[in-house]
């Protein structure tokens, strides 16, 4: 599998959070905790619609936990 260039800082935002579980999020967005792994390591590229409920399950928006180099 080919790693995604847009990164994210969920783990980040998850221990943020009162340390929670890929579980927890996955359930919070409607997600497999499969998903929310891959997305931690960046083999995933989120849909914009799952991007936007991960980020609202931290209170932030979208660009606080998606990022996209601006390096080519």
């Amino acid at each position: 599998m080919v790693a995604t260039r847009i990164q994210n800082s969920i783990r980040r935002h998850r221990f943020d959070a009162g340390e929670m579980t890929q579980q927890l999020l996955a359930d919070r967005v409607g997600a497999t905790r499969q998903t929310i792994i891959a997305l931690e390591a960046g083999k995933y590229a989120p849909s914009l619609e799952l991007a936007f409920r991960i980020a609202r399950a931290f209170n932030a928006d979208i660009e606080d936990v998606f990022h996209y180099p601006d390096h080519i």
